[in-house]
């Protein structure tokens, strides 16, 4: 046994004062007596009070001692070396992802046992050592930073939390090896179930590294993918697939649920390390969300060891599908290139017939417009105009085609090239400050779009024939481009959910001025907007999310969003025997190292027990001399009378 601070023992030096304090003390106690022929009391007051006595033996006065000897033990921090994992500079990487939330190890969670291994290596650090703990989830964190204070660190790894994201090593392992600058005894220790995901894009880092695995179990089932469907004219579709990572066929039972309500629960039995398949074609039309759950059945013998990724949910983002009405005298490019758009539903109508009763997204009138009528409620792609309308006045045709240009900063504009494009005339138009002109040249625009009245407006000034651009590349761009700004602007984009830990980008309304998500716990996180775009990152929980968008008080715009695991990496929950970093394979690491195990908690730990001890023993003899002095007083005074 050696000791890390053996001055403490100078301490001992004060059992002299208490010592002193019981030999000095006076011994007088008074008594009342009935005669005065009782002089002899006399003499022994005077002994009482003699300043110097011969020091008897006392109870209180040895548990006294005994508290100063374990006060002083423990000051001098006795220790005794141990083997440990690593010593110097360490830093420690304590697995927090999804996967550490299997409970294989003993009943309790791999994150559970990875605190237990992390506190461990706290007990045994050296006078000299130091350590930092990374907690490596979605984003890694320092949860204490560099110190050798065992109480800081013990802290910081009791209070972590496991995630329910992937981990992102990377960012990891670059913020563990910023600590490795100017230090000479550099050493990592990764306390991990194996799963890192792509070893190829994990970087080198310094020093040696120890890796300490934890988790006992491959089994788990998990669903890894969940998608709707609606085709145009028909019923929802839904496609799940159900992951077996174990190593034993497994019995499960996969239900759904729809808004809220049970739709359907079937059993299934999912081969070993493989995937199955499930489609249902009878969702209603109208739902809004789909939860799917795993759950195994009481006669089940494999055992589901993560219930993390047992869930899966997703948001009918509604029917994308624009209903356009083509009205044009034969204009076959259109009708192909209308066709090859998947979100879009198209129309022909008839010129010269009035226009049908039924209401449809967008308009597309090719060399024709309505005589004598106001245009058709709803966004309009006019090609060719005919004649002025409330929206633009016709000035002419121009044949001054040449060197045609385009807004390259326009994302409507995005691959497309009109330089190789030839058109013979195009009308020229004027009252069109509502509009950005897209092409032009110098005889004037070619493209206008713009809003006008709370409708999306372009406007195409020449006839197609009389031009090339249906045989160039640019025209299926061109009016892909253009079809896709016909949409109505979604504030959130997830069509397909996100995973956890994702940013989602919002694009609310020019008018708002708040938004506020709520999560899946109910919890709600306010955002206050102050630009174009916001970003919401806080999607660390799987399950469904709502947005809603404020003007003020008054809610103008809502949406939901899903979140789920569906990650590979976590949910093979196999432990592995060893990791690869850059290149270089780390087996399991054992106790080489010499640490110092210290024990003056216990030490304290019995000051403490004997101090209650010598508090009972003193209110006991309190507790004697108070019952007793009345009984004294009251014979003493009896006799006297």
């Amino acid at each position: 046994m050696s000791f890390l601070t053996p001055l403490a023992f100078a301490g001992a030096a004060l059992a002299v004062p208490i010592i002193l304090l019981y030999m000095l003390r006076l011994r007088r106690r008074e008594v009342i007596i009935s005669s005065t022929f009782l002089w002899q009391q006399i003499l022994r007051d005077s002994e009482a009070n003699t300043p110097w006595q011969r020091l008897r033996r006392n109870l209180l006065l040895l548990l006294q001692l005994l508290i100063l000897s374990f006060i002083v033990f423990a000051l001098a921090r006795p220790f005794i070396v141990v083997p440990t994992v690593s010593t110097g500079q360490i830093e420690l990487l304590l697995d927090a992802s999804a996967s550490m939330n299997a409970r294989d190890v003993n009943g309790q969670t791999r994150f559970e046992a990875a605190k237990e291994e992390a506190l461990g290596i706290i007990e045994t650090l050296g006078q000299n050592d130091t350590m930092t703990v990374i907690r490596v989830a979605d984003i890694a964190e320092v949860i204490a930073p560099s110190t050798n204070d065992h109480n800081m660190l013990r802290s910081a790894i009791i209070n972590a939390e496991p995630s329910q994201a992937e981990a992102d090593w990377v960012a990891a392992l670059t913020l563990a090896s910023a600590d490795a600058i100017n230090t000479n005894n550099f050493n990592m220790v990764i306390i991990s179930d194996g799963g890192l995901g792509d070893a190829s894009g994990l970087p080198g880092v310094p020093g040696s590294i120890q890796y300490i695995p934890v988790g006992e179990s491959a089994e788990n089932l998990a669903i890894s993918a969940l998608a709707t469907r609606a085709l145009p004219g028909q019923t929802p579709e839904l496609f799940a697939q159900v992951t077996n990572y174990g190593g034993q066929d497994a019995d499960v039972i996969f239900d759904i649920r729809v808004d809220g309500e049970l739709f359907s629960a079937e059993r299934y039995t999912i081969p070993a390390g493989s995937n199955f398949p499930i489609v249902t074609t009878t969702l209603p039309d109208t739902f809004k969300t789909i939860q799917a759950g795993l759950t195994t059945p009481t006669d089940s013998t494999v055992t589901d060891f993560l219930r993390i990724d047992n869930s899966a949910w997703e948001i009918n983002s509604g029917n994308n599908t624009r209903r356009a009405l083509l009205l044009t005298q034969g204009n076959l490019f259109l009708e192909q290139v209308l066709r090859s758009l998947p979100e879009i539903e198209a129309f022909k109508g008839e010129i010269g017939r009035p226009l049908p009763t039924d209401v449809f997204d967008l308009y597309i009138l090719d060399g024709w417009l309505p005589e004598g009528e106001e245009l058709p409620v709803g966004d309009l792609l006019i090609i060719d105009p005919p004649q002025s309308t409330s929206l633009f006045t016709i000035t002419g045709e121009s044949e001054e085609t040449q060197n045609p240009e385009i807004n390259r900063n326009d994302p409507r504009m995005t691959f497309v090239n009109f330089a190789n494009v030839n058109i013979s005339r195009f009308k020229t138009i004027s009252g069109i400050g509502w509009a950005d002109e897209l092409i032009w040249t110098d005889g004037g625009p070619l493209l206008v779009v713009g809003e006008q009245g709370g409708r999306q407006i372009a406007i195409l000034t020449f006839d197609i024939h009389d031009s090339d651009l249906p045989l160039q590349i640019t025209w299926p761009i061109l009016m892909s481009n253009l079809l896709e700004w016909f949409k109505p602007r979604e504030f959130i984009s997830a069509p397909n959910g996100l995973q956890v830990g994702q940013s989602l980008l919002m694009r609310p309304a020019f008018e708002a001025t708040r938004l506020q998500v709520t999560l899946p716990d109910n919890q709600v996180r306010e955002l206050t907007i102050d630009q174009q775009t916001s970003v919401f990152a806080d999607t660390r929980q799987p399950g469904v999310y709502r947005v809603d968008i404020y003007n003020g008080n008054e809610m103008i715009q809502t949406a939901s969003f899903a979140v789920n695991l569906f990650s590979a990496t976590e949910s093979r929950i196999a432990p592995q025997e060893s990791i690869s970093i850059s290149g270089n394979i780390i087996t399991p690491t054992t106790r080489e190292a010499v640490g110092q195990q210290e024990f003056w908690p216990w030490a304290v730990l019995l000051a403490l027990f004997v101090l209650l001890i010598e508090w009972v023993v003193y209110q006991r003899r309190i507790q004697v001399r108070t019952v007793l002095r009345p009984a004294i007083k009251q014979r003493t005074t009896g006799v006297a009378r």
